[in-house]
C-alpha cells in the first residue's frame, strides 16, 4: 500500500511507499522539499482538533501588520541613508543591503506590487552572486524572516525559487 498526499508547493498528488512515512522527500514535479505523512493505522485514534480562537488570530494578524509596516519604514530609511554614504562600503554592509533588498522584493511580489518589485529586482541584479546566495539561504532557513512570516511556506519558496532562476 502507498501513502497519497499533495505537494504544498505545486498541489499535485504524490504517492509514496509506506516505508517513507514521517520522512522528507522532494516532489517529483517541482522538486519542493515535502514531508511525507505517516500512514494511518487501524488502531489509530481520531485526532480531536479545536477551532481557532478568532480573537487571537485577529490580534496576531494585526501585530504582524504593525511589524511589517515598522520594518518597511525602517528599511526605507536605512536604504535611503545608505545612498548618501560613500560607494566603497565593505562586504558585510553590502550583504546586509542585499538581504534588505531581497526581503523588500519578496514582500512586494507577495503584495502584488509588481512595478516596485521590478525596480527592486533590477537592484538585486547588480549584486547577482550575493543575491542568489542570500535568496538560497532564505529558502533553506527553518523560519522565514519576520517581515515574511505571514506568507505560506509554499508561496515564499515559490517566490524565492523564481527569483533565483531569474537571476541565474
Amino acid at each position: 500500500m502507498s501513502i497519497s498526499f499533495h505537494c504544498e508547493a505545486c498541489k499535485k498528488k504524490i504517492k509514496a511507499p509506506d516505508s517513507t512515512g514521517g520522512k522528507w522527500g522532494n516532489c517529483p514535479f517541482c522538486q519542493h522539499r515535502c514531508y511525507v505523512p505517516s500512514p494511518k493505522t487501524k488502531d489509530e485514534a481520531e485526532l480531536t482538533l479545536e477551532p481557532l480562537n478568532a480573537n487571537e488570530e485577529k490580534q496576531m494578524e494585526e501585530l504582524m501588520q504593525q511589524t511589517h509596516m515598522l520594518t518597511q519604514s525602517l528599511l526605507g530609511m536605512e536604504i535611503s541613508s545608505e545612498k548618501e554614504s560613500d560607494p566603497g562600503k565593505d562586504r558585510t554592509a553590502q550583504e546586509k543591503d542585499v538581504i534588505k533588498k531581497c526581503i523588500i522584493y519578496l514582500r512586494q511580489m507577495a503584495d502584488g506590487e509588481l512595478a516596485a518589485a521590478a525596480k527592486t529586482f533590477s537592484k538585486l541584479k547588480e549584486t547577482k552572486k550575493i543575491s542568489i546566495r542570500t535568496l538560497s539561504s532564505m529558502g533553506r532557513a527553518e523560519r522565514p524572516e519576520p517581515e515574511l512570516a505571514d506568507l505560506s511556506d509554499g508561496v515564499l519558496q515559490g517566490l524565492i525559487r523564481d527569483a533565483c532562476t531569474e537571476l541565474s
